[in-house]
């Protein structure tokens, strides 16, 4: 796929039941807007990780940006999605630091785990669909999805949330009317209208009402301003962020490399989601999805920043607005790169009061969690066979209750990584013990939605089963639509 993206009808905004392709752009102003709000979505935790690991910030969000155009680039702008920084790695790190390394040892490492997970994407690409599809079949990437979406839940409402709870549910209230009251563009720009929202109302409420009293982002009781413009007046104007050059230790890899297999299941779960979305069957880019994150990551941290992986919080803004144009990420990722270069505007978007976070994640994380759902439903995942039930429940609580497993002083697993882990294992371990007739059930099941086949359109909510269909103005591939089940969030 080259540059050269198709405008979409006018345009304009989608009508309800329809959507932008891939290959497909709104005006570029409107898809300036839009990948104003991929910026947005991934911002939060995209800076709050590296924070968290000890990194950069700012070069974190300008090495976003590049990981993105490395990921567009590598799987020929057929899978749309951004590159941000990666949490799977947090716990792993924080044994490295524990155990006295310092930052250049914590990106020599994480530098190792790329490579392996841009090996584990080679020997996705070759091996064919066939055994992606075996270690990780729909009920189990939904699991997957479902577990990483639902695991944010208390960073929403244990860590934003309580710093202002007024203001968060102003702004979720404003984002869930937005999304249904407004029409055409501003509709689909509800994310980002209930950030600008969520911030004005923080700037009129310290004016007239004053001070707050409530935890801040490290869980401290203090009165304070919900705004604080100290640290953007002191930030320059523009400038470089701080590199770093890795260093290498096979005892440090060592903390951080089984983290690689979540990521993979993250991101086979995240490739799975998208396909959802615009019917389209991406399967055959898997290994190439899997191999361009893996680049990624080794290219950001070759200079010190984070590990990345494509963003389910950007999936969240697909699924509200239905355009799924990958021109957007590149508006997006030029963005990135651009911020990273301006101290200021980093330090601004710092100073989101937490409140206004919280309203956001609660709808964003939860959309990110439905979808998995959703992949179940889609393929008719049957629950009443303990060969699904049992270990993908287990799976899913650990995720999303950050169980966590320690094997010694140096290293543990928890949440996401133990969680994707034990949903991925356990299932085929259950597969391989139960009876042969609840083995003959996985049979009845559903394969992949658009498994095998390759549309060249995504207009509606429901595919057609035969590719070649024409719709009433000639065009090959467009799926027919159901106006009843399968419509996708708005």
């Amino acid at each position: 796929m080259a540059f050269g993206w198709k405008l979409y009808g006018d345009g304009k905004t989608p009508p309800l039941g329809e959507a932008v392709a891939p290959d497909e752009r709104l005006s570029w102003p409107r898809t300036i807007g839009i990948g104003g709000q991929h910026v947005v979505a991934m911002f939060g935790a995209t800076f709050v990780f590296p924070l968290i690991m000890g990194l950069d910030a700012n070069l974190a969000i300008m090495m976003s940006g590049i990981a993105t155009i490395i990921f567009l680039l590598i799987v020929k702008n057929r899978v749309p999605s951004y590159l941000g920084t990666s949490a799977a790695f947090v716990g792993g790190v924080a044994a490295i630091r524990a155990n006295g390394g310092d930052s250049s040892d914590v990106v020599g490492a994480l530098l190792v785990a790329g490579v392996v997970l841009a090996l584990v994407g080679l020997l996705i690409h070759v091996a064919g669909l066939g055994a992606i599809n075996k270690v990780l079949p729909p009920a189990v990437t939904g699991a997957v999805v479902m577990l990483i979406g639902f695991n944010l839940a208390p960073v929403a409402a244990g860590v934003y949330w309580p710093q202002d709870q007024w203001v968060a549910l102003a702004t979720m209230a404003f984002v869930i009317v937005a999304s249904l009251a407004l029409r055409g563009f501003l509709a689909r720009i509800s994310i980002l209208l209930g950030l600008v929202f969520g911030y004005l109302l923080s700037v009129l409420l310290d004016v007239t009402a004053g001070q707050i009293t409530s935890p801040d982002g490290t869980g401290t009781v203090s009165t304070r301003d919900r705004i604080n413009f100290d640290s953007v007046a002191a930030a320059d104007w523009f400038g470089l962020p701080d590199f770093t050059a890795p260093s290498f230790s096979l005892n440090y890899s060592l903390l951080v490399i089984p983290a690689v297999i979540a990521l993979v299941a993250e991101n086979v779960g995240h490739v799975k989601a998208v396909a959802e979305m615009t019917k389209r069957d991406l399967d055959p880019v898997m290994g190439r999805a899997v191999m361009a994150d893996g680049v990624a990551t080794v290219v950001a941290t070759s200079v010190g920043g984070s590990p990345t992986t494509t963003y389910a919080e950007n999936i969240g803004v697909m699924a509200a607005t239905r355009v799924y144009s990958t021109a957007a990420y590149y508006v997006a990722a030029i963005v990135a790169i651009l911020l990273g270069l301006i101290p200021k505007f980093g330090a601004l978007i710092n100073i989101v009061p937490g409140g206004v976070l919280g309203g956001i994640t609660v709808v964003l994380y939860g959309m990110i969690g439905l979808l998995g759902a959703k992949i179940w439903k889609e393929n008719r995942v049957d629950f009443a066979n303990p060969i699904n039930l049992v270990p993908l429940a287990a799976g899913i609580i650990i995720g999303i209750g950050n169980v966590t497993i320690a094997f010694n002083d140096q290293y543990q697993l928890t949440g996401i990584a133990l969680g994707s882990i034990v949903a991925v294992l356990a299932w085929h371990v259950a597969r391989a013990l139960a009876p042969a007739d609840m083995k003959a059930a996985l049979l009845r099941e559903g394969s992949h939605p658009v498994a095998g086949t390759t549309f060249g359109h995504v207009h509606g909510d429901e595919v057609s089963p035969d590719p070649s269909s024409v719709d009433e103005v000639g065009r090959p591939g467009v799926p027919r639509r159901n106006p009843g089940e399968g419509t996708l969030p708005r």
